[in-house]
């Protein structure tokens, strides 16, 4: 393939240059290795290699400044802003850099366009007291200190660039505004030298005087990059500056305009790829190139342009294994990289002062896998251990003495992360440092495992150091706030340079990294609207009539350099994969690109068009099934020894999965912190104090005397069976607070209940309090003896009639204890698990001789406490409304019956653990 680098110089040998005295400018740094290596590959003798710059290296040596960075830059106009600004009005370092942002890129347009900075500020200042006036004489207060705001910008800019060039520094405007001033007396100094620009399309007026009075003096050759097809047609925006150029340079009145080429009419493979979302897009070009790998077997002329860099990760998740060679032109912003989550941490808990951390946020510090290399001890992490003790013992805020008490041998870097700043900035920059270091310490034990990973520190050390450096340089740093803004803005435009073989493998680059390079094959990613072109997007102070008025570029031009640069990456690829976003939202642009449209409406090739879908692979939702090996025979047998608790055997009712990891395999629900009390924690602390109240009256009758003594020692008891089970939970405020509450009144209603039936006279005495039962039963079919076992909650003698009862914390209603057909009572969970429950309950203390038939039992439910003790009961199948209440032998024998069968389907091999919809 012959690239526009290699038609460059191929007509400068051609002219008899000697290239080695010539100096190359291009639009990129990028460009300069393949022209050095376009350059070895077409002379055929030993020189010394050229000078090669990009134009902002050329501004820079033109203009003998050098460029400042934007923290530097910020930095030193917030100096002047305190100079200038009465005292009254200033606004603090990070409400400051919110706005200036934006008004240094508006210094950078004034300046790089050469536009008198005094004119454009007062029209500011004009428009702005026109959308202000008022028939008032004397304006407000708020207004008059608006205006003077818009009056000091001219003030500002020229107190900057005074202060910047005491320092020999300046933004790329001012920069360019200077080399523009130094362009004779450099032109002066290199009467010998000829400058070869190459591939410039859209330039600012200072770079365009300067080429101009270069190309004057006759010390400079153009060279264009630009098509017939674009260059001819009047509206055609890829060809808008070039146009301009021809039509306005008053050195092609005189001179030829050279380099217009064809290849755009060239036969092309041109692909318009439609996929739902940018992780469908990033997945088809890993499809893509895993063919076209296989097909060709290398990839050296073939390139990905990402439209939408931020989907660098994504890509690089994607690359088929069998690719090797990959060249990555773009860095990986800093903001992406996983240690950068550590630091947003560390600074989100220590930007206010506190003495004391929110559980979650600890756990994500110490959950950190940068942080958790820090705790290794041996086999074993106490970074684990400290967030085991935090859920266990529900720690819902920690302070640091805790957190040392907790890891003794590691309290150096528990200092380091919890240690309280203090809002001292310098301590806040020594800490990040020095966890760095401990960090890297940790894994330089294992470097050849860690290599990205001490990258990712040696990076994030020079952002710390670029901080530390502008603290001690500046006063402005007065807070861990301002460090904090100020740290987001570095890692925003930082990025982590990838080192690759540049003219070897696949190459991924952004658009602008594409300028001046040739493809074959390109693959351009998020050709959408609000992508590629970027569309309206006015970040500046200067309104759009402004900027028309002075030739500012606005959108209109942003959008024409866009369409430069997609153009010309087709003009000498022969194939070209163009992916568009089918499913467009606010967040990863608009709708399929006009410059899709625009390829279609020309009319210049033909082009194939498809929309594709990943190939998701038809997931049938598929029933679990586990087999009962005898190794899960033999789990049973153990549980049978120990019984099984008419919880677990609901549990197998409701779902035998759920069985199956909870008493085959012993897999505990996950525990978390109860920052707000669980339904379950306030069931146990009523079923707790309702067990302290009637324990000590165990073969007592119940008197109004014992009831009243209880009203008396609710609020204590709860107290005291809160703390038990709530462990270090805050119950003072907010939400648990409320549940404390209802806790006391839940047990108070219900003692109100117990008092309203002793004072009508009836007799209740109390038999038992959390009775544990343990029963052993044959199963005929299975020849075995299995262990039933469970506690009930209170067992009393009601007028006569004994009574076992269950308390419920949530609401039950009366037909939730009701049955018709004894064989639902093993197959509905739903409708028949308190049935169930209180059943077995009658069914053991009867096997174990504790109660004499017939009985009732029931459930005694606290969301539901007016309907008393909710009673089991047989429903008779006919429409008849008797219910029959009593738990005779009669019933047993029916449950025991379905109990037995249940028992047998638990262990029956041939029945599988089936997974059924909760």
């Amino acid at each position: 393939m012959r690239t526009f680098i290699d038609e460059v110089i191929l007509d400068l040998i051609k002219k008899e240059h000697d290239i080695s005295q010539l100096s190359f400018v291009l639009p990129s740094k990028r460009a300069g290795t393949y022209l050095r290596h376009t350059i070895s590959r077409h002379v055929n003798q030993t020189i010394f290699s050229p000078d090669i710059l990009s134009i902002e290296e050329f501004i820079e040596i033109l203009s003998d400044l050098q460029y400042a960075t934007n923290a530097e830059l910020l930095f030193e106009f917030y100096s002047v802003y305190l100079k200038l600004t009465p005292k009254q009005h200033v606004e603090p370092f990070e409400k400051f850099s919110k706005w200036a942002q934006i008004l240094l890129q508006d210094f950078n347009e004034i300046d790089r366009y050469l536009i008198s900075p005094n004119k454009v500020f007062d029209y500011l200042s004009s428009i702005k007291e026109l959308e202000h006036w008022s028939l008032n004489e004397n304006p407000t207060t708020y207004i008059k200190n608006y205006l003077e705001f818009w009056n000091r910008l001219k003030f500002y800019y020229a107190e900057l660039q005074n202060k910047l060039r005491q320092h020999k520094k300046g933004y790329q405007g001012f920069v360019y505004r200077e080399a523009v001033q130094n362009i004779e007396q450099f032109i002066s100094l290199n009467t010998e030298k000829t400058f070869v620009f190459i591939g410039f399309n859209a330039l600012n007026k200072a770079e365009e005087l300067i080429i101009q009075e270069l190309l004057q003096q006759d010390l400079a050759l153009v060279y264009w990059d630009i098509d017939e097809t674009f260059i001819n047609n009047p509206i055609h925006d890829a060809g808008l500056f070039t146009r301009t150029h021809k039509k306005q340079w008053t050195y092609y009145q005189k001179h030829e305009f050279n380099w217009i080429g064809n290849h755009y009419s060239e036969e092309k493979n041109i692909n318009v790829i439609g996929a739902p979302k940018n992780i469908s897009q990033i997945k088809y070009v890993g499809e893509l190139l895993h063919q076209m790998h296989a097909k060709k077997g290398n990839l050296e002329n073939t390139a990905v342009i990402l439209g939408d860099e931020t989907l660098l990760l994504p890509l690089l998740n994607s690359l088929p294994q069998s690719i090797r060679d990959v060249n990555i032109t773009m860095g990986l912003p800093l903001k992406v990289i996983p240690l950068a989550s550590l630091f947003e941490m560390l600074f989100s808990i220590h930007k206010t002062k506190t003495f004391s951390f929110y559980y979650k946020d600890v756990i994500d510090i110490l959950s950190n896998p940068f942080v958790r290399v820090l705790f290794e001890n041996d086999s074993h992490n106490v970074a684990q251990d400290i967030i085991d003790h935090i859920q266990y013992h529900n720690k819902v805020y920690l302070n640091l003495e805790d957190l040392k008490a907790l890891a003794k041998l590691f309290k150096e870097s528990i200092s380091l992360i919890f240690g309280i700043w203090d809002n001292d900035t310098s301590q806040a920059i020594k800490n990040c440092v020095l966890l760095i270091l401990q960090i890297k310490a940790k894994l330089d034990l294992d470097k050849s495992k860690n290599l990205l990973s001490l990258e990712y520190l040696y990076r994030f050390n020079q952002v710390f150091n670029t901080l530390d450096n502008l603290n001690a340089s500046f006063s402005h740093i007065n807070s861990v706030v301002t460090l904090f803004s100020l740290y987001r803005e570095l890692i925003k435009s930082e990025t982590l340079d990838f080192k690759g073989e540049p003219l070897q493998g696949l190459q991924i680059m952004g658009m602008l990294e594409s300028r001046v390079l040739d493809f074959e094959t390109i693959i351009l990613t998020s050709v959408n609207e609000g992508v590629l072109p970027a569309g309206k997007s006015n970040n500046s102070f200067i309104p759009f009539d402004v900027k028309v008025e002075n030739n500012l570029p606005t959108y209109k031009e942003k959008d024409a350099v866009y369409t430069y640069h997609f153009y010309r990456l087709l003009q000498r690829a022969k194939t070209a994969y163009i992916l568009y976003n089918t499913e467009p939202d606010v967040l990863n642009g608009g709708e399929k690109s006009r410059f899709i449209t625009q390829l279609e409406v020309d009319g210049c090739h033909d082009i194939k068009q498809q929309v594709v879908a990943p190939k998701v692979p038809s997931i049938q939702t598929k029933t679990l099934s586990i087999q009962k090996t005898p190794d899960v025979i033999s789990r049973l047998n153990t549980i049978a020894s120990k019984g099984f608790s008419p919880s677990s055997l609901t549990n197998y009712i409701r779902n035998p999965i759920d069985f199956y990891y909870e008493k085959i395999l012993g897999i505990k629900q996950y525990e978390e912190v109860e920052e707000n009390v669980a339904f379950n924690t306030l069931g146990t602390v009523i079923h707790n104090t309702l067990e302290d109240f009637y324990h000590p009256l165990v073969g007592e009758f119940l008197t109004t005397s014992h009831i009243n003594n209880m009203f008396a020692k609710i609020h204590a008891r709860v107290t005291s069976n809160f703390k038990t089970e709530f462990k270090d939970g805050d119950m003072t405020r907010g939400k648990n607070l409320i549940i404390f509450e209802i806790a006391q009144r839940y047990i108070s209603n219900f003692l109100n209940l117990e008092l309203d039936d002793v004072k009508r006279g009836n007799k209740i005495k109390i038999l038992a309090i959390e009775a544990n039962n343990k029963v052993s039963v044959y199963i005929d079919r299975l020849s075995k003896t299995v262990n039933l076992t469970g506690k009930v909650d209170r067992i009393d003698k009601y007028n006569g009639t004994i009574r076992i009862i269950d308390y419920k914390t949530g609401r039950v209603d009366a037909s939730k204890v009701e049955i018709v057909n004894w064989e639902d009572l093993t197959t509905d969970y739903t409708k028949y698990s308190k049935s169930f429950q209180i059943l077995m309950y009658a069914y053991m203390m009867h096997k174990a001789n504790s109660i004499v038939l017939p009985v009732e039992a029931g459930i005694i439910s606290f969301k539901n406490l007016n309907s008393g003790v909710l009673k089991f009961a047989i429903k008779p199948s006919t429409h008849s409304r008797t219910k029959n209440q009593i738990i005779s032998m009669e019933t047993l024998d029916a449950f025991e019956i379905e109990l037995k069968k249940l028992i047998c389907e638990i262990y029956d091999p041939n029945i599988d653990f089936i997974e059924k919809e909760v």
